[in-house]
């Protein structure tokens, strides 16, 4: 966990972004600005320039002044992402098509002087992962940024990765990576319970560079994770491993190797324009994001494989094309495990979610016997800024779980006031297949003491109307009837 000196510098450059607003960048640029200089001085600070040519390196930068210095930074940034300028490959994806929304030269002098004064030496000690992973979140906690639709909660992810247990030998994908928080954590987990130094030299390289595999398809977001996984010493772009530039629902995504480990929390939503994802691969296509990750996942699983997956409400109940991949899914895989998650845990996101847990069969067909469900949403406070969620909320469902990352261990319904219930295979056929399985009476629901806000309110309702809208598409589908896309 972050130090006490990494809290304060992420406060202090949290700061800044004052006085980046002050020359009009919005809270959506301004992680991806620092993220340009901040790159150049920790490379400075780590002894790894060699990949920026000379001219191009944090000392350059500061010795100029004024509207020299600015320029310099412009030209910088456009060299820096050109293959022809020297620089390493590395180098060259974080600036790929980098650009500087700086408009006046005393915003970038202030910026360049105030993370020159920063206690960099104490930063290293506590580790610069931490520095940046702590700017990240403090990015995502701000909802004007709209940074929280692909920030995972940390206490959610530690609790993920606990109860999957990364292994030395897995192949650990995130096919929606985000800034690469599954990933780094997984690789976190593994360090602690397994002694990476006594591994040999192949088995290290393994390790480092074919081990963690992701995607992401939004150009800002992926050179924040590039940085992200840099400075927690994965590496990301030599190896076959690291987190690529890329759609995971077009044929970017088939390109991604077959993993014994997915980590992930897909984007929520249709398809813009609701149009097909552009894979031929799929057995069910739909616009709808989610149930076409969801496909994503488990035909990419190796048999014996396993899975973590963050998924709103809808998965768990729409019809048609969501009831027939769910059927798949139970088909496919053992789908052992749900976890009903509390409300207000994603900052911008006001929909309901669970994570599904599932390992992949060595067969195709009737791989579920049973689904245990814990509810960690009935009678739960509204996390918040003022309620913080912490990994302590997820340590009765961790004890609950057992200690096989397949779900194998042996469990013990809580009855039927409890949090903990199994429901045979038989009983969700019965249900529709449906998986919106809740038994507990929600108190905290029925007082209107914490009514959700409008923005949630009506972000569940759009996410209510798009299945809705998912299923007349269906049904016109079925008839014959060609569909016209709304506006």
């Amino acid at each position: 966990m972050a130090g006490h000196t990494t809290g304060d510098i992420v406060a202090k450059l949290w700061n800044l972004c004052n006085v980046l607003k002050d020359d009009g960048v919005t809270y959506h640029q301004y992680v991806s600005e620092l993220t340009y200089l901040l790159f150049l001085k920790m490379a400075k600070e780590t002894g790894t320039e060699a990949g920026i040519p000379e001219e191009w390196r944090w000392d350059e930068l500061e010795t100029r002044q004024g509207l020299k210095q600015l320029e310099h930074y412009k030209l910088l940034l456009l060299e820096l992402g050109s293959s022809s300028s020297g620089s390493s490959a590395l180098v060259q994806e974080i600036f790929a098509n980098a650009s500087s929304f700086i408009r006046k030269p005393v915003t970038l002098n202030k910026l360049v002087e105030e993370i020159d004064k920063l206690d960099w030496y104490s930063a290293r000690q506590e580790g610069l992962g931490d520095l940046y992973e702590g700017l990240l979140q403090k990015n995502a906690e701000e909802k004007k940024s709209g940074a929280g639709q692909y920030f995972t909660p940390r206490p959610l992810i530690d609790a993920m990765v606990a109860v999957m247990q990364p292994q030395l030998g897995d192949v650990i994908q995130d096919p929606a990576a985000g800034t690469g928080g599954f990933l780094i954590a997984a690789q976190r987990w593994i360090r602690e319970h397994q002694d990476i130094s006594e591994l040999d030299e192949a088995q290290q390289q393994r390790f480092y560079q074919r081990t963690f595999y992701g995607m992401e398809h939004v150009q800002d977001t992926h050179r924040l994770a590039l940085m992200n996984l840099m400075l927690h010493g994965l590496d990301s772009v030599s190896g076959e491993g690291g987190i690529r530039y890329g759609d995971t629902m077009s044929s970017d995504g088939e390109g991604l190797p077959k993993a014994s480990l997915i980590l992930t929390n897909p984007p929520f939503g249709t398809k813009k324009g609701g149009g097909l994802p552009g894979r031929n691969d799929f057995t069910f296509p739909t616009s709808n994001k989610q149930f076409c990750f969801l496909q994503h996942i488990y035909r990419a699983l190796v048999p014996g494989g396993r899975a973590a997956v963050v998924l709103p409400d809808n998965v768990l109940f729409e019809g048609n094309v969501g009831k027939q991949i769910r059927a798949d899914l139970m088909d496919k895989c053992n789908l052992h495990t749900i976890l009903r998650l509390p409300t207000g845990i994603f900052y911008a996101q006001g929909v309901k979610t669970n994570v599904l847990f599932f390992s992949r069969g060595t067969s195709a067909k009737g791989n579920t016997k049973a689904v245990w469900v814990y509810d960690l949403r009935a009678n739960m406070p509204a996390f918040g800024k003022r309620t913080p969620l912490t990994r302590e909320h997820f340590a009765v469902f961790e004890e609950a779980y057992g200690s096989d990352p397949l779900g194998l261990a042996p469990r013990t319904a809580t009855g039927p006031e409890g949090r903990w219930q199994c429901f045979c295979r038989e009983e969700i056929a019965e249900r529709g297949d449906s998986l919106d399985l809740a038994w507990l009476k929600d108190d905290s629901a029925e007082d209107g003491a914490d009514l959700p806000e409008p923005a949630v309110l009506a972000q569940e309702a759009m996410v209510e109307l798009e299945g809705a809208l998912e299923d007349l598409r269906a049904i016109l589908a079925e008839l014959g009837e060609e569909v016209e896309e709304l506006v």
